[in-house]
């Protein structure tokens, strides 16, 4: 009987080891067939974002194609591995080459392919270039494809129907996110500042804040006034009134978890305390997350 159970673990361990050692696939090669297309104009574009968190499918945030007489804009290059499969999607909708990048922030689902387009114009807040530069995708030899172009508050690229505005408002989900208007067109494109309908990931290390998110969101939708589509970093395309609300809910969260905090509550007694019930089509997948940060930052 001991020899027969020796034996089965001896089996037992020797399947593990095949199995642990036994070749694993590579994982399939992103294609642009992956990628979906929603037309906003017949000069503007958006190629979607999957959902975050299905590894399989996320190819990064909300890219917006530009078309201008000069060339495409894109806004944001989604992530890197993303890249022939971003190239030949674009390529697909416009023969026109790539002569612009606009970055609404620093983070890699959002930058990872600004190498893939040669020599272009890249533009972002000053901020953003800074967070960019820490990263280690622009080291080394890669720092030539940084932002050769920044902004402190406004910028201006182009003129009349090919005219671009571009805004920053202050800290939220980086220290550097930037609000992309499209005037002649009336659609605006919001990056991460507002990604969905949660509770956002204020990242910290790169100057991000969940305190600041409030007043931040509202300086920026006051700049929407003559908006009719907004761009959200990582949802289908969203209202002014959806900005607008996000703005409230912001609020609400930063000063029911302030109220909290200054009560002695914990970050789980602050979390259970907020519903998100009156914000229909909400979730409160990241929202302990955001309490946790509010805390963190207000200690």
């Amino acid at each position: 009987m001991k020899r027969l159970l020796i034996l089965g673990t001896i089996v037992a361990f020797g399947s593990a080891l095949a199995a642990y050692q036994a070749p694993q696939a590579p994982a399939p090669t992103p294609t642009a067939a992956q990628l979906e297309v929603v037309k906003l104009k017949d000069n503007l574009f958006v190629i979607t974002s999957s959902t975050p968190g299905d590894a399989a499918t996320f190819s990064g945030g909300n890219v917006s194609v530009f078309i201008t007489d000069s060339g495409v804009t894109l806004v944001d290059t989604k992530l890197a591995a993303w890249g022939q499969a971003l190239l030949d999607k674009v390529k697909s909708i416009t023969p026109k080459p790539v002569t612009t990048i606009i970055n609404t922030h620093t983070h890699g689902d959002h930058t990872g392919n600004d190498d893939k387009f040669g020599k272009v114009e890249i533009i972002a807040h000053e901020n953003t270039k800074a967070n960019m530069a820490k990263m280690p995708a622009f080291a080394g030899d890669k720092a030539h494809f940084l932002p050769s172009k920044t902004f402190t508050n406004t910028s201006t690229q182009g003129t009349g129907k090919d005219q671009i505005l571009l805004h920053y408002f202050g800290p939220a989900h980086t220290s550097g996110d930037a609000v992309i208007i499209f005037p002649a067109l009336r659609i605006a494109q919001m990056g991460d500042m507002f990604a969905w309908k949660d509770a956002p990931g204020c990242d910290r290390n790169n100057g991000g804040s969940c305190v600041a998110y409030p007043k931040t969101l509202a300086a920026a939708a006051a700049s929407l006034k003559n908006i009719d589509i907004v761009i959200p970093g990582h949802s289908p395309m969203m209202k002014v009134s959806d900005v607008q609300e996000y703005q409230r809910f912001m609020a609400d969260l930063v000063s029911s978890s302030l109220a909290a905090m200054k009560a002695g509550k914990t970050v789980d007694e602050a979390f259970a305390a907020f519903s998100v019930a009156k914000y229909p089509g909400y979730k409160n997948e990241r929202v302990k997350a955001a309490i946790q940060t509010i805390y963190d930052e207000s200690k």
